[in-house]
């Protein structure tokens, strides 16, 4: 049986005047604190695909990502702690940074294919892998039922806050969603009352909604309005806001995800979109290492 270490992502309280004022109290789950590498959502993400992979005795893990993904980082990393070769298929044409460097140093092998073919991921996997048994295939984000499962587990992590216990609301950020629907899945196996909000990250992505249909329309809410110019763009005022964030708290965030993340829950509490007397848990997903190329 495989081995998995356990995370740690403890739950802190964020002090500041503009959320004491209107009487909420307002608690950061830190995933980013989980590992250096294998950070945030993407270790809870991994967890049950990387003992499915051991459970079908593969040695191989071949995934999707693009060129700055935490996704590829975080499985190179898990594949050389825990005993794998790793394979990633990249998003677009070859280039280098230190994202993918240090996939390599994890002894990732990079295969940069052309948008097109990025889009075909199956018929990639069938095309390169399909006839090695030991190669198992890793959804791009550790999406699917394996990675909602493995975020669904943090939930129990919230009852060992003694300040936190249930929070009224739980809010995570949104690019495939998949996190979104874990923690749903872990709200309504702990049945609790706690209602799941996702700030949406992609612009002009409302159509995503369709894919909590199976879940009670009452039972989360997905923001559009926080995700500026849209996925893995930001501004000056965006980076303002990180390193005020940052300075008042000791929190850093990342450009593409939590900083929308952050500035739409702060964005609400100013617009008293919370009752007096609420409790808001944020999840910060990690994301450092990527968005660092923001600072370059």
């Amino acid at each position: 049986m495989l081995q998995l270490s356990n995370p740690y992502a403890p739950i802190e309280q964020v002090f500041l005047e503009q959320v004491a004022a209107k009487n909420i109290s307002l608690f950061i789950k830190r995933e980013d604190l989980s590992h250096p590498f294998i950070s945030g959502n993407k270790w809870r993400k991994l967890k049950y695909h990387l003992l499915a992979a051991h459970a079908q005795k593969a040695n191989l893990l071949v995934t999707y990502g693009g060129a700055y993904s935490n996704h590829l980082l975080a499985t190179a990393a898990a594949g050389a702690k825990y005993g794998f070769k790793t394979h990633a298929f990249v998003r677009g044409q070859v280039e280098t940074n230190m994202q993918l460097a240090l996939c390599k140093a994890f002894g990732m092998n990079l295969q940069f294919v052309s948008r097109e073919e990025y889009k075909q991921k199956d018929a990639l996997f069938a095309s390169y892998f399909g006839s090695n048994q030991l190669a198992y295939q890793v959804p791009e984000g550790g999406a699917g039922l394996h990675g909602e499962l493995g975020v669904a587990e943090s939930v129990k992590d919230w009852e060992l806050s003694e300040e936190l216990k249930t929070p009224t609301h739980v809010f995570t950020s949104v690019g495939t969603g998949s996190t979104m629907r874990g923690l749903l899945r872990g709200v309504l196996e702990n049945k609790l009352a706690t209602k799941v909000h996702g700030v949406v990250v992609l612009k002009g992505a409302e159509a995503m909604a369709a894919e909590f249909a199976d879940f009670s329309a009452d039972s989360f809410v997905l923001h559009h309005r926080f995700c500026g110019s849209g996925y893995a763009k930001w501004d000056e005022a965006l980076l303002a806001f990180i390193q005020s964030f940052a300075s008042s708290t000791g929190v850093l965030l990342d450009v593409v995800y939590e900083a929308k993340l952050m500035q739409g829950i702060l964005t609400l509490i100013e617009e008293d979109y919370f009752a007096p007397g609420e409790t808001v848990l944020a999840y910060h997903n990690g994301g450092l290492i990527g968005g660092l190329s923001a600072y370059q």
